[in-house]
């Protein structure tokens, strides 16, 4: 019996929006099966969603680490360098989009301007600048190339909440200046509890940007003990000899409980934060 054009506008929708969301989910349904495989089957059996066997001990052989550090050691690394990140980013981006979106003052239309167009340098323009000025800082083998940079703003980061500040009525910062409040008053007592959802989001975006950051840790770390996860799981490949493609999937596995935790609590700040940081009062 064939189906109803109501049947189908009421479920249709629902299961082709179920069907994209399995292609996309599958690759990580594949590296968290394959972290349970022995090491011969993972690419024998490639497209098998179901291990012949549960090879629990590609966790243990993976969590061991390499040069005497565990992966106890590359996540702590990790955490170092996302939570201090994070504060730097949030807080300074913060600061920079009141000031842009509240204070006037000569040249704000230029500064924003020049601001804006940083946006649109490609990262990889960047690099070599950057590593010789941390160079000459003898900041190299240390976590302050990766973190201290972001204690200046970023522009994404002062865009997103700038917009966000749009969107509250100035009203407010008159009535808190006529009870005597400073700019830095407003901000900290006005402006920061209003603008909670864009922080949030911003944090967020902090924190997986810089959670799964190659380029720069491979650039400026080169001792074992300073890796961050992202980049000790590069020492599962060895080209001479066999790859340890078992115990990698298994740390890549651990590797996504701290992004999947922040994204599943705080997944309406992004929501909220977005779609807020788009609208003008």
């Amino acid at each position: 019996m064939a189906l109803s054009p109501k049947w189908w506008s009421r479920y249709g929708y629902h299961i082709f929006i179920g069907g994209l969301a399995l292609l996309m989910i599958y690759p990580i349904l594949w590296l968290i099966v394959s972290s349970l495989k022995p090491n011969d089957e993972i690419f024998s059996t490639a497209y098998s969603l179901i291990p012949s066997t549960l090879e629990w001990n590609n966790y243990v052989t993976g969590w061991k680490g390499f040069a005497g550090n565990t992966f106890g050691t590359f996540f702590k690394n990790s955490f170092i360098i996302v939570i201090l990140s994070t504060i730097g980013a949030v807080c300074s981006s913060a600061l920079v989009a009141y000031g842009f979106a509240r204070i006037p003052y000569l040249g704000r239309g230029f500064w924003f301007g020049c601001m804006m167009m940083t946006l649109m340098l490609p990262r990889d323009v960047t690099i070599i600048p950057q590593y010789i000025m941390f160079s000459e800082f003898n900041w190299l083998q240390t976590f302050k190339p990766l973190v201290v940079p972001q204690f200046f703003g970023i522009p994404f980061f002062i865009f997103l909440i700038m917009q966000f500040i749009r969107t509250i009525p100035a009203d407010l910062d008159e009535a808190a200046k006529i009870d005597g409040c400073s700019k830095y008053g407003i901000f900290f007592r006005i402006m920061v509890p209003l603008i909670v959802p864009a922080l949030m989001t911003a944090a967020i975006f902090s924190f997986y940007w810089t959670w799964e950051d190659f380029i720069h840790p491979l650039l400026y770390l080169n001792e074992p003990d300073l890796y961050p996860v992202s980049l000790a799981l590069k020492l599962f490949l060895d080209g001479e000899s066999l790859n340890n493609w078992g115990g990698m999937f298994a740390m890549s596995t651990l590797s996504l409980v701290p992004v999947f935790i922040v994204f599943f609590v705080f997944q309406r700040y992004i929501v909220e934060g977005i779609s807020t940081s788009g609208l003008k009062g």
